[in-house]
């Protein structure tokens, strides 16, 4: 059967739990906070840091990280901008399945495509959408390579490799920028919590 055709007889099941119980059920209004830049640049390790702070403050979180989800729910893919495309719309409908369940989510994912991190905003909704540019420059993260993937990439053993054989397209107005290598995980972290701090209720 065609997706056009199977997707006419899709009905949307509407919950019976409103917004506002699961915002006093766990103190918090949902965000996505969208962390983009290159590999290497702390996207990860930041993500781990913001989601360790958050939960220790009481708040339920959750990172989508990029190697994690290509272990799953997105194994089937490759690095192709059509799959690149691909993988993010599916993270941001996760992303959206999770803040509609009053999650905050966190995640950290190279997504090199503007119009790519446009559509993930869409997806999630403007006003629960925060993008966090992890600015780091490409030296730097090649000088650290912590998976070899630079090196690999520079031989030619990796194709279509983010910075060095793909583009990656900065943000124009991300709501945060965090350069790694010149501000700590415990400074970057803060500054995000800050960032969040809005959507977190008292209590």
């Amino acid at each position: 059967m065609e997706p056009q055709q199977t997707a006419r007889n899709l009905v949307w099941q509407a919950t019976q739990v409103k917004e506002d119980q699961r915002r006093t059920l766990l103190r918090q209004s949902p965000v996505t906070m969208w962390m983009t830049g290159l590999s290497g640049s702390g996207k990860s390790t930041l993500a781990f840091a913001l989601e360790k702070r958050l939960v220790e403050s009481g708040h339920a979180c959750f990172v989508l990280d990029g190697d994690n989800v290509r272990h799953g729910l997105n194994r089937d893919l490759g690095f192709s901008p059509e799959a690149r495309t691909e993988n993010i719309r599916r993270i941001a409908e996760v992303a959206k399945l999770m803040n509609t369940a009053g999650l905050i989510v966190i995640t950290s994912f190279i997504s090199p495509y503007r119009e790519d991190r446009a559509m993930a905003r869409e997806i999630i909704g403007d006003e629960a959408f925060r993008e966090i540019h992890i600015s780091t420059s490409l030296k730097h993260c090649e000088e650290r390579d912590p998976k070899g993937l630079y090196s690999k990439a520079r031989s030619g053993l990796i194709k279509e490799f983010t910075g060095i054989s793909a583009p990656y397209e900065e943000p124009s107005q991300a709501s945060l920028s965090l350069d790694t290598s010149l501000c700590s995980v415990e400074l970057s972290t803060e500054r995000m919590f800050a960032l969040i701090k809005p959507f977190l209720l008292r209590g």
